[in-house]
């Protein structure tokens, strides 16, 4: 079972960015978590960062046909406009569940929103890096349930 996570823009700064928001994990300490518990659940995993919103779209139209069984993803300010994002996202026939670093319900307001979260078997956000993790769990039951 393959587990396609992404990551959206900015986030690649995740340790640099507003450490009272999002702590002083990296990004590589962030996949390499994510790695040691797909391996722990006995699945395959791939994890892709970009900020090019196209490369992103790109991906997720690979994963329509590559076996990808479900998908994690945390667009970062995407989250909040990218219906190009949302659309590519709804073609697959897999789960989607959404994670944030932070708790965007609790942010400013123009952050309460998600175009994302009505195509989303979830959301999982305020937990720091245990989003993530909580994402990959629920990613794997809800893809091993189906």
């Amino acid at each position: 079972m393959k587990i396609l996570v992404l990551h959206g823009i900015n986030l690649n700064m995740f340790g640099k960015r507003d450490p009272a928001q999002y702590g002083t994990i990296t990004l590589e300490q962030i996949d390499q978590a994510l790695a040691g518990l797909a391996a722990e659940l006995g699945v395959e995993f791939e994890s892709l960062q970009s900020n090019h919103e196209g490369e992103l779209v790109e991906r997720i139209h690979r994963a329509h046909g590559d076996g990808t069984a479900a998908v994690v993803i945390n667009a970062g300010a995407w989250t909040h406009y990218s219906i190009g994002l949302r659309d590519a996202l709804a073609i697959l026939a897999v789960p989607i569940v959404e994670v944030h670093m932070s708790n965007i319900h609790a942010r400013e307001p123009f952050r309460h929103h998600s175009v994302i979260a009505d195509i989303a078997r979830g959301q999982i956000a305020g937990f720091g890096v245990d989003s993530y993790l909580l994402g990959l769990r629920a990613a794997v039951a809800a893809a091993r349930a189906a």
